[in-house]
């Protein structure tokens, strides 16, 4: 009797738990989900969750299919060639195949005083220290937030609607991937809320102190809390495990999401290079990235080749408080349009879309396959720029060393 193939799925998040319900669906795969964490947290709803106006957690149960094997514990090696994982617990968890969705996290970047003095918010444990840190300092306190980007503007309004003095420092442009005309609803909101926002070119923090911050024109502000939400980093679990990773530490893939190093090993979510020119780290992306890689092993279980991811973005949506919201268009090569949904429109589509995130997980984890994304919908540039240049952009990574330990850098988020 042949045994069942064990696939194992490393991280949580929304690309993970949308890999681990795509598996489901081969009667010969059996699949554990190992997670550090024993709720499934709305990654996109941590700056509601400071702001008191939501939890930001679903429990596994409603979102993981009821086959799907969740092991509460961290992975702190992959052992390639002997197909296993060691984890924190000191158990070893031994797979048939890897799927790699480690997620992302914010990366403070080299600030004096940053990792010290500064929030991040990017995983369930930073939202809820910030949380406690706001409300013992109370609402009249300043505030600063670092980072002009989604993740920055989201969380400025949220507390300038709670009441609190916010500067929002955006180190150059407000919003960099808007279009000019919805960047303009943006700011008109923020002042609307009483945000003060800091664009100009000598906006950049250089340095942040317990209760100020620093910037490269000179000024100081005062800041009783500085949350920062800018930069995204990886874990680096790919590369301490001797595996080929972009600058950034993302696992470097082919465009069926599968290791450059390991056929056994695919990547999904923000931890994925595919060919060396990943895509922006979001929810959006996040979602077929779980599926395709899923579709990948599930091809090679069943002896056929894999198929080339096929992705296309449509939008990129912000909260602007609670009352007010931003969908911003987009076209398939996540470049702006000039069309986007602003007022209480904009925070009725951003509502449905957290709302969705969560249901297609449902909808998966009962029928799997089912939030399979046309191949219409896909990026043609991408398309064309890869097959003009054959493997030339995986060519270019290695050759940059990327292959090798690097620096860290940043992203955005959506």
């Amino acid at each position: 009797m042949q045994h069942p193939v064990q696939v194992v799925v490393v991280g949580g998040g929304y690309s993970g738990v949308t890999a681990a319900n795509r598996l489901t669906g081969h009667p010969d795969v059996e699949v554990t989900i190992v997670n550090p964490r024993a709720v499934f947290v709305e990654r996109i709803r941590l700056h509601q969750l400071v702001a008191g106006s939501d939890d930001a957690v679903v429990e596994f149960s409603r979102v993981l299919a009821p086959s799907v094997r969740l092991l509460v514990d961290a992975v702190e090696r992959i052992d390639a060639p002997g197909r296993r994982l060691l984890l924190a617990s000191g158990e070893t968890l031994v797979y048939d195949r890897l799927v790699y969705a480690v997620g992302s996290g914010r990366g403070i970047a080299d600030v004096p005083g940053a990792g010290a003095h500064a929030y991040p918010i990017a995983d369930l444990q930073q939202a809820e220290r910030l949380r406690t840190a706001l409300a013992e300092t109370g609402p009249t306190a300043p505030v600063t937030v670092v980072g002009g980007g989604p993740a920055g503007i989201e969380v400025a309004a949220e507390l300038a609607e709670q009441g609190c003095a916010v500067t929002l420092v955006c180190a150059g442009r407000l919003g960099p991937s808007l279009h000019p005309r919805a960047r303009r609803s943006v700011a008109r909101r923020l002042r609307a809320l009483g945000v003060t926002v800091e664009d100009a070119p000598g906006s950049r923090v250089t340095a942040v102190r317990r209760r100020e911050v620093d910037l490269a024109d000179g000024r100081t502000l005062p800041s009783a809390i500085t949350v920062w939400a800018t930069g995204f980093g990886v874990p680096d679990l790919a590369r301490a495990s001797g595996l080929s990773t972009d600058a950034l530490g993302r696992l470097l893939t082919d465009e069926t999401l599968t290791s450059i190093d390991d056929d056994r090993i695919v990547a999904a979510g923000d931890s994925a290079a595919p060919s060396g020119v990943p895509l922006r780290m979001s929810c959006q992306a996040a979602g077929p990235l779980g599926g395709h890689a899923a579709d990948t092993v599930l091809r090679r279980v069943d002896g056929r080749e894999p198929a080339p991811f096929v992705m296309g973005f449509v939008g990129l949506c912000l909260s602007l408080g609670r009352q007010r919201g931003i969908f911003q268009f987009e076209h398939a090569d996540d470049s702006a349009t000039r069309v986007h949904i602003g007022g209480r429109a904009g925070a009725l589509v951003k509502a449905v879309v957290c709302w969705g995130t969560v249901e297609s997980l449902v909808l998966e984890a009962r029928h799997p396959g089912a939030t399979r994304l046309p191949a219409v919908f896909g990026d043609r540039g991408r398309r064309r720029m890869l097959a003009t240049s054959g493997a030339a952009a995986a060519d270019r990574a290695v050759a940059g060393g990327l292959r090798t330990p690097g620096t860290h850098g940043g992203a955005g988020r959506a």
